[in-house]
């Protein structure tokens, strides 16, 4: 498989992940997420989660299992965040490492077709989902307003490499 088509989200979601609904993942036939945590459901370093963010999940665990796989390695940070969100997780997923993925998507009990990967990082999330052959998902990044500025640079240069090397982030991004 190429970079590009490693590299190519299924659906670009043009803001963050509050924006993903039950439609959404009944329309592609997804029963369970696998979710980023850093910077796609908080911002790096929070460890408390937005108010819309509680009723997002408990809207899409109606429709979906959810599992938090994050490459954070502060166990107190995540336990935390998942706590709340009263939702399974694992830390250390050294993404695009398929292995702590592949953990997740067993403990589901789902077919890998029906799963996706849902972050907002290419080289990590993207990358790593489409290596083990889940359905992907790119979310902008929820960041702290104050630190905004410090990760345009780096997730701009993240997409203009990935672009280069094939990939396309026109919308509408439905088929690999």
């Amino acid at each position: 498989m190429s970079w590009g088509k490693l590299l190519q989200p299924d659906l670009i979601l043009h803001g963050p992940i509050l924006k993903l609904t039950p439609a959404m993942l009944q329309q592609h036939q997804l029963k369970g997420l696998v979710l980023d945590v850093d910077e796609t459901l908080v911002p790096i370093r929070m460890s408390e989660v937005s108010a819309e963010l509680l009723p997002w999940v408990n809207e899409i665990r109606q429709v979906a299992t959810l599992w938090l796989v994050s490459n954070n390695i502060s166990e107190n940070r995540i336990q935390r965040i998942a706590k709340t969100l009263d939702l399974p997780y694992i830390t250390g997923a050294a993404k695009p490492s398929r292995r702590k993925l592949r953990r997740a998507v067993e403990a589901m009990g789902l077919p890998i077709e029906q799963v996706a990967m849902v972050g907002d990082r290419l080289f990590t999330d993207v990358l790593a989902g489409n290596r083990l052959g889940l359905f992907t998902i790119l979310v902008e990044a929820m960041v702290n307003p104050n630190e905004a500025a410090k990760r345009s640079p780096l997730h701009a240069l993240e997409v203009r490499l990935s672009q280069a090397l094939g990939a396309s982030f026109l919308p509408d991004m439905s088929d690999k």
